[in-house]
């Protein structure tokens, strides 16, 4: 197998969450096989770049993808968030 990946861990996250709206940070580690720190850093800069917003529903955090918006990748910007989910049959 290559060392390389297709998606990032910023990809991942969003899939992950776009999957399970109220996914921990914790259960996102576990699953890509990285700690809870790097997750945690990767859905501020998804929410700072305004990929996601977060709501806190009673103990947990809920997540939402905002499907509009252009890929960050100049190659991918005529594709938005949605279109790549529905690639993966996650919207």
């Amino acid at each position: 197998m290559p060392e390389w990946s297709f998606i990032t861990n910023h990809g991942a996250v969003l899939l992950l969450i776009a999957q399970r709206r109220q996914i921990t940070a914790r259960e996102i580690a576990a699953i890509l096989g990285i700690t809870e720190r790097p997750v945690r850093r990767i859905i501020a800069d998804l929410e700072a770049a305004g990929y996601l917003r977060k709501q806190r529903v009673g103990r947990v955090n809920e997540y939402e993808v905002s499907l509009d918006l252009p890929l960050p990748q100049p190659v991918g910007r005529e594709v938005a968030v949605g279109d790549l989910l529905r690639v993966f049959q996650l919207s």
